[in-house]
């Protein structure tokens, strides 16, 4: 990651609120309906073989409820007969029964190491599906959530290896061609980790086009694989197709074909072979005194070197200049001199115009030299740097102002992971353009806002969560705070059950669930239509921001969770329930 852009989050101070009084528990029912299914979900048992902490969170944890978000109140799932089930949702007091759509070809029954199936919405007309065994669709929906027009044909179908989950899937056109990208996700054993937990993850890019021939089919036309050593949080690609954003805690890397490894190691090798300095510098608070190796072939005459106010140039015999540039800082330069030294070496002496200051380099931008410190210049340096260090961890305990106290930290004030990173990769190079030290700003779930753009993450800074919008086209802006949700890193923290995190894509609220029943939503900030005082402040309060809770009549664990504008969808084993937040325009 030698040649990345370290970046960080700017977060809007506008979109901040320091005077957030906390959320009110507010007791108003919610709407709430239900919808038996007629098969259940097709859930899958994490096996003894998948005991990792990555397997529980690619695979024991994975959503099984997918929300279109090309079309309003429009989710999906697939059921234990393959069959990929819509619900599509108008009106909540005329709520139909889940239809078929599609059913996949395979006996799911049949694979002994399949996971679960899984899917995504490429575009409005496109979609991506894994029937779990290894197999990838691609598939022609038509404009979908209305029967009318939606008729879901399979135009490109393979075999890709070990079984997968999609992690996300984009459709765009390149070349005139109609290409698709899609993002795989497995945990695969590692037999050279030893030490650690014997297994890595690999992220494919796979990259499906149409053909040139004009016959409307698809083939592959690329394949690369990412490996780390954590499933991400986040990974996706952009609309063009030109690269790819990943939120992980460990970092992930291209793996290149043995040709491009043989050249890497050629110029890895290369660069590491220490080569000797051209030259070696040292100075005072007065002067810079170079030294530079002669050959022996090399006399008095052959020497050639200019000096100017800001610019040296040194020139032996007819070859290119051995050192020539502009000085960090300017110079006496009819002062300075040259001389051959007994032992066949040159040495250079500048007097500095700015008496007593120290250049951190010789010629601006140069690494073929080196800087050379006498002992008393470490001693002073050392000297002036002791203040900060001590053998003792707190040498005064009585201070006003302690390093840190530890016993102020709240349990949820601790982070599992502190070292996450969202790394931005090139399509062509494969390298890392940009990267982002997210620290202690905990990752906490995604949305997709705009179908046309990434889809946004959430990230805990401080007590608030940030929502981010990832725009690869504007390198100035490529990463926008677009949202808060007020006190809600904080709040999550407390909820040691949480299961799933979602928010609307208005921002108008965000919920959470635990593993069984309980669904928590917390409203933002919204106008009051009576007035409220503040009886400690003695103010009017103007708006105020509500928790609600909800309980589902139901023992099956959780498995699907959606959020729309107006709407949480629930998805238990056998049980689809409609959670009414909003209501609509």
């Amino acid at each position: 990651m030698a040649g990345a852009a370290h970046c960080s989050l700017q977060a809007k101070r506008l979109l901040l609120d320091p005077k957030f009084e906390g959320y009110k528990l507010s007791l108003e029912p919610l709407a709430c309906y239900q919808l038996g299914l007629d098969a259940a979900v097709a859930e899958v048992q994490l096996r003894d073989d998948q005991y990792t902490l990555d397997h529980m969170r690619a695979f024991g944890m994975y959503n099984y409820l997918h929300l279109d978000s090309w079309y309003q109140d429009n989710v999906y799932y697939v059921d234990q007969f393959g069959r990929v089930m819509n619900l599509s949702v108008t009106l909540d007091t005329a709520l139909q029964k889940p239809r078929e759509v599609f059913r996949l070809p395979t006996d799911l029954t049949a694979c002994d190491n399949r996971l679960c199936a899984s899917m995504h919405f490429s575009s409005s007309t496109w979609v991506t599906l894994s029937d779990g065994t290894g197999r990838l669709y691609l598939i022609k929906s038509g404009k979908r959530g209305s029967s009318a027009s939606e008729k879901w044909e399979i135009v490109f179908n393979e075999e890709l290896g070990s079984p997968f989950i999609i992690a996300h899937s984009v459709s765009f056109v390149k070349s005139d061609a109609h290409s698709l990208a899609m993002l795989l996700l497995r945990v695969e054993k590692d037999e050279l980790d030893t030490k650690g937990s014997g297994f890595h993850v690999t992220l494919e890019w796979v990259t499906v086009a149409e053909r040139k021939e004009g016959d409307q089919r698809y083939e592959i036309v690329k394949r690369r694989v990412l490996q780390g050593k954590s499933v991400p949080h986040y990974a996706a690609i952009e609309p063009s197709g030109d690269g790819l954003m990943v939120v992980s805690h460990k970092p992930f890397t291209f793996m290149q074909n043995e040709s491009d490894k043989l050249e890497e190691n050629d110029d890895a090798k290369a660069s590491n072979e220490k080569k000797d300095p051209l030259y070696y510098w040292q100075q005072t608070e007065d002067d810079v005194t170079i030294t530079v190796h002669l050959p022996q072939d090399i006399t008095k005459d052959d020497i050639k070197i200019h000096f100017s106010p800001d610019n040296i140039c040194v020139t032996l015999k007819d070859q290119p200049p051995l050192m020539e540039g502009k000085l960090y800082s300017s110079v006496d330069h009819e002062s300075c001199t040259w001389i051959i030294r007994e032992d066949k070496s040159l040495e250079v002496s500048l007097i500095k115009k700015n008496e007593g200051s120290r250049w951190p380099e010789l010629i601006v931008g140069d690494t073929g030299g080196e800087f050379v410190m006498d002992s008393s210049q470490r001693s002073e340096i050392a000297e002036s740097l002791m203040h900060l260090t001590s053998e003792v961890m707190n040498p005064n305990p009585e201070k006003e102002n302690p390093p840190c106290n530890a016993q102020e930290l709240e349990e949820c004030d601790a982070f599992l992971e502190d070292g996450a990173s969202l790394c931005r990769f090139d399509g062509d190079t494969l390298k890392v353009t940009h990267i982002i030290n997210l620290g202690s700003n905990q990752y906490l779930f995604s949305v997709v806002v705009n179908p046309r753009e990434m889809p946004c993450f959430c990230l805990r800074h401080d007590v608030d969560a940030l929502l981010w919008q990832p725009h690869s086209d504007q390198p100035e802006n490529m990463w926008e705070h677009i949202a808060t949700f007020n006190a809600l890193g904080y709040v999550q923290a407390s909820k040691q059950d949480k299961k799933f995190m979602a928010c609307a894509p208005d921002y108008s609220y965000a919920a959470l669930c635990e593993c069984l029943r309980r669904v928590f939503i917390y409203r933002q900030p919204t106008p009051l239509a009576t007035v409220l005082y503040n009886r400690k402040e003695g103010r009017q309060v103007g708006q105020v921001a509500k928790q609600l809770v909800a309980t589902l009549e139901a023992n099956d664990p959780i498995l699907g969770f959606q959020a729309t504008s107006e709407r949480l969808f629930v998805l238990t084993t056998k049980t689809l329930f409609l959670i009414k937040v909003n209501s609509g325009n």
